[in-house]
């Protein structure tokens, strides 16, 4: 391998790192406000489960990422270069503004923005980009309903129980809902940064066909381990706190709704948005005691993040695609 490739693969792991970091919200944003685990014991153990969910789900995310969205003939080192740097710095930019933006949706902006500066609109597998798309308004609908009926479904059958008991039960089952979660985090999200470095090792002749080899894998499932164990504590705050308030019994029916949602995506190799995905479930557990749980005004800024987080992150990418184009003109 030479320097650029290395270089571009260290790359490719600081993004996972982030998106651990950045994301890191999603795993551990209600077992922190139930007071279930604290912030240090919560990272360890959402740590632990993004590491060891390749064990247990496929990598059809990952063959998505890296030959669904553009045209794998067209990536090239300068293409992965202006993606990443796109994605980087979206991930950055809402973490400094505590948004819990998607990651994956930041990688898949970075992605068209260098591709359409190189090629243009040829370049764009529009059925991959149109299926990504329509899950960034299906993941959050379907946390949603999942998050009412489950939360729902487990407030009835406590309705005969004391607070208390609820609440001990359920301070234990949010140990179980916490980790699910956190595996559908590391298989969705981890796959896509596989995803990237499969195709500039493809691009680059490294590899003889489009295969994730394994110490991509594990370099991939450590760093968003890394990242989640760092946490983003800006954005644990709005996503525990100033959505909705919660209990342990609202935590664990927003957690194994979510963690429902990323199996089935992943399982299909759809690269939903985990933020997406705990959001609207955390709406829907919020909403089953009345309307206003809901602090719709942070709610409507969280939407507002996620619908600007693909052509943003496109710009900053096409932007990078430009600028490293002109700097190897000089140079030359």
């Amino acid at each position: 391998m030479t320097l650029s490739i290395l270089s571009l693969i260290f790359l490719a792991l600081i993004f996972d790192f982030l998106n651990g970091f950045h994301d890191s919200a999603n795993s551990i944003a209600t077992i922190v406000s139930t007071r279930v685990l604290t912030p240090s014991w919560a990272v360890v153990w959402a740590a632990f489960f993004n590491f060891v969910a390749f064990l247990f789900f496929g990598l059809h995310v990952a063959g998505t990422i890296g030959k669904g969205i553009i045209d794998i003939a067209i990536v090239d080192q300068a293409v992965i270069f202006a993606t990443l740097i796109g994605a980087c710095s979206w991930d950055v930019i809402t973490w400094y503004l505590g948004l819990p933006t998607s990651s994956s949706h930041a990688l898949i902006g970075g992605m068209i923005g260098a591709a359409m500066v190189k090629v243009g609109s040829g370049a764009l597998v529009w059925s991959g980009i149109t299926k990504t798309v329509i899950f960034i308004f299906v993941s959050p609908i379907l946390g949603l309903v999942l998050g009412t009926v489950l939360g729902t479904a487990v407030y009835w059958a406590c309705r005969n129980t004391t607070p208390h008991k609820v609440d001990h039960l359920f301070r234990k089952g949010q140990l179980l809902s916490a980790a699910l979660y956190s595996m559908g985090h590391g298989a969705n999200d981890a796959q896509k940064t596989m995803g990237i470095i499969t195709s500039l090792l493809f691009s680059a002749g490294l590899l003889t066909e489009f295969k994730v080899p394994l110490y991509v894998v594990l370099l991939c499932q450590v760093s968003i381990a890394l990242g989640t164990m760092f946490g983003g504590w800006r954005i644990v705050k709005t996503m525990g706190q100033k959505v909705a308030k919660l209990r342990p019994v609202d935590g664990f029916a927003a957690e194994s709704s979510a963690a429902m949602t990323l199996a089935i995506s992943s399982s299909f190799g759809i690269p939903v948005s985990t933020t997406h995905t705990i959001t609207g479930a955390i709406m829907g557990v919020g909403s089953i005691r009345r309307l206003s749980a809901v602090h719709w005004g942070v709610a409507r800024n969280i939407v507002w993040a996620w619908i600007l987080t693909i052509p943003a992150a496109a710009g900053i990418s096409a932007a990078a695609y430009l600028l490293l184009g002109r700097f190897l003109a000089i140079v030359a």
